[in-house]
């Protein structure tokens, strides 16, 4: 979870934040902090739209690249030649 002495920094500098909700960088919220209590934060987007979203998710400076262990797998994989219908 996201400290009040992190959020009052982003919030004081206006830092461009990225908040990973899950594996899908599409499903990601971009804004500043505008506020928050102990359970939520409010982003404004920049389309000035205010999504309340929880303290559990993931928050990063934007300009930081998405870590690792939140992106979807990059290799394909390969079809099983062998399928049960075949006998």
């Amino acid at each position: 979870m996201i400290t009040e002495e992190q959020l009052d920094q982003y919030r004081v500098d206006s830092t461009l934040l990225r908040v990973i909700r899950d594996v899908s960088p599409a499903n990601d919220v971009r804004g500043i902090v505008v506020a928050w209590d102990d359970e939520t934060v409010l982003i404004r987007k920049k389309n000035r739209r205010v999504v309340k979203l929880a303290r559990g998710y993931v928050y990063q400076p934007y300009e930081n690249e998405r870590p690792p262990a939140f992106m979807l797998p990059q290799e394909t994989i390969a079809p099983d030649d062998l399928s049960d219908d075949a006998e």
